[in-house]
């Protein structure tokens, strides 16, 4: 892809084996080359930026150090491994990285041997890694090497502290790496990251206990566990007042922190501690964006630039001005505007505030937002606690990222029918990030829920009545999913009206055909519609049904009063989805009713751009209009 003059080391490493063949002083010079080769290949290619180039040093290290494939890596979160995916067999086909057929975006063991475990989200890291080391101990392999490398805020999770407690009572010998660069995609949040800072400043114990924990290995004083709790209490009883940290407190071995940008460092402390017995926490300093100035500044923008010039770091962003707003942008504002006229009104997401646009609520009203780190559940069930005491939370999560909270959804929220809202941002398929991303399982996986209501809006002016509607009084747990991208029109802030909940509308009438649409896949059956009449002599009604629960049955009958075949459109999940609660109506109500459904297949969805794999699935307009030709004409 890139000029072979440019990358003279990185061109010869298709494998972990070639790279152990460099010299230790070759290192820094690979490391220049692979974060260079990076940013040549985002610069166009658009993707995961920063947080690769924070993570180069290390990645070379442990592929110097250890033994992949047999050994394992688990990247948490899975945007940090460009590096890993270059090293590993793929810098030839790196420029199809997140296009439709290319390379994952994110680590998968279907692609190459070299990615142990799936890491689209946050906080497994740590649970799968010891799942594994367990696994390998127990099946009679005790050499095989765990590592987990944690960072971008993924220790805030829920998930992590579970794998750290039950690491430390589990016989295994994992090795934690945590990649401290105080970002998530927006700053880390809470106790835990000044917790981290503060464990920098026992430099000189840190570096005496390290010292002669080597020297007593050395002369075989520490053998097994005992001793080395037995080392561990003598130092700090000569440190008195120095406090052990929160690892160490679990038994779990701590190092450093360190230099993560000191590529010939890190394989000295990697090369010495690997073999150490018992699990292992090495934690590292970095900075996101490391090697571009605009990054280093800027890691949040620099998260996912988008196509941006190599050289001089503008970013080639499109001219905006007379185009619809993102659906984000109009929940963000929305909710802003919401917040004047309502004081009860909070606003709860988890790690997302800039993502999701709450970071507008955040400048107006700043205690009145909470980012609360990657911690869905704990979102939900916080909002939660708010509603309890009469506030109205917002809470606005990823729809892929919701599902980490559904016990909370179901125990914390709907059971004690509570006012409050949850938003699910980048409902239905969100493109080039992929199956762990796309939020086609909310609609089946909410819809049993008793006390819920569940809307998706048509369009953005839908979208900010559903939240003037959601924060009435009692209105109970009232979910809003909507999409990535752009709205339908550029003409939104207009004044609100509340939407009767359970009701749906006419969109347009029609004798031959009924659409029933849940969301913005309404606005291409529209479309369709109208080519289909331009060719034939039939007239198709469109029904913009608004709400999936409750559904509106009084529409249903009506529609099932004229119609004998429907179609149903959404962009979620088919089985047990918004088309499946049509067809249970009309199956319960005895009515006469065919219905072909249309939506996401029973499988995951691979990446590529949103209109590709719509094409895919047979949601893009051309796949429509064919359905409903193949079934008037």
């Amino acid at each position: 892809m890139q000029n072979s003059k440019e990358y003279k080391l990185l061109n010869q490493i298709n494998s972990p084996a070639d790279l152990k063949k460099l010299e230790i002083s070759q290192l820094p010079q690979l490391c220049d080359e692979l974060r260079a080769f990076i940013i040549d290949a985002l610069s166009c290619n658009p993707g995961h930026f920063a947080s690769s180039l924070g993570v180069v040093e290390l990645t070379v290290a442990l592929h110097y150090v250890y033994n992949m494939p047999y050994d394992r890596i688990v990247w948490d979160v899975g945007h940090q491994a460009y590096g890993h995916k270059i090293l590993t067999g793929r810098r030839e086909r790196f420029d199809t990285n997140r296009k439709f057929k290319g390379i994952s975006p994110f680590p998968s063991p279907a692609e190459s041997e070299y990615d142990s475990f799936v890491s689209g989200h946050a906080s497994n890291s740590i649970s799968a890694a010891l799942g594994m080391a367990v696994a390998n101990r127990l099946q009679g392999d005790t050499k095989r090497k765990i590592v987990a490398v944690i960072g971008d805020g993924s220790l805030t999770g829920g998930l992590s502290f579970e794998g750290l407690n039950n690491m430390s009572s589990s016989q295994n010998d994992t090795m934690i790496v945590l990649n401290d660069n105080e970002m998530a995609i927006d700053p880390v949040v809470g106790g835990l990251s000044h917790y981290l800072t503060q464990i920098t400043t026992s430099h000189f114990y840190n570096k005496l206990r390290y010292k002669g924990y080597i020297l007593l290995r050395k002369v075989g004083l520490l053998k097994d566990s005992k001793g080395l709790i037995k080392f561990h209490n003598s130092v700090k009883s000569l440190l008195a007042r120095q406090k052990s940290n929160i690892f160490e407190c679990l038994n779990i071995r701590y190092f450093g922190p360190v230099d993560g940008h000191d590529v010939k460092e890190l394989v000295r402390i990697l090369t010495t501690i690997k073999d150490f017995e018992g699990p292992k926490v090495l934690h590292i300093k970095t900075v996101k964006g490391k090697g571009f100035e605009q990054a280093e500044n800027a890691p949040t923008i620099w998260h996912a630039p988008g196509v941006f010039d190599e050289n001089t770091g503008e970013r080639k962003i499109s001219n905006n001005e007379h185009q619809p707003p993102l659906y984000q942008d109009v929940f963000g504002k929305t909710l802003v505007e919401l917040a004047e006229k309502n004081e009860k009104i909070v606003g709860v997401t988890p790690a997302m505030p800039t993502g999701c646009s709450m970071n507008l609520l955040g400048q107006k009203f700043p205690n009145r937002m909470f980012d609360v780190g990657i911690a869905e559940g704990h979102a939900v069930t916080f909002s939660a606690g708010m509603a309890k005491e009469g506030l109205i939370p917002f809470c606005n999560i990823y729809s892929s990222f919701a599902q980490r909270a559904y016990d909370n959804i179901i125990h914390d929220a709907a059971l004690q029918k509570l006012n409050m809202v949850i938003c699910l941002d980048r409902a239905g398929l969100v493109g080039n990030d992929g199956a762990t991303h796309h939020g086609v399982f909310d609609i089946p996986a909410l819809r049993c829920i008793p006390n819920l209501t569940i809307a998706s809006p048509m369009n953005e002016c839908e979208l900010r009545n559903m939240l003037y509607t959601a924060q009435m009084p009692r209105k109970g747990v009232f979910v809003i999913r909507y999409p990535r991208g752009r709205a339908e029109n550029e003409d939104w802030q207009h004044s609100f009206d509340e939407i009767p909940v359970g009701k749906g509308v006419c969109v347009k009438q029609g004798d031959d055909l009924a659409i029933l649409s849940f969301g913005p896949l309404g606005n291409r059956a529209f479309e369709a519609i109208a080519e289909v009449e331009k060719s034939t002599a039939k007239t198709i009604a469109l029904y913009n049904m608004r709400f999936v629960k409750p559904i509106d049955e009084a529409l249903l009958n009506e529609i099932a009063s004229k119609f004998k075949t429907v179609i149903t459109i959404e962009d979620g999940a088919l089985k047990g989805g918004f088309g499946s609660a049509v067809m249970e109506f009309f199956e319960d109500n005895n009515q006469n009713v065919q219905v072909h459904r249309m939506g996401i297949p029973d499988g995951f969805v691979e990446h590529g751009s949103v209109s590709e794999l719509y094409q895919l699935v047979g949601l893009d307009k051309q796949s429509i209009i064919k359905t409903i030709k193949e079934i008037v004409c």
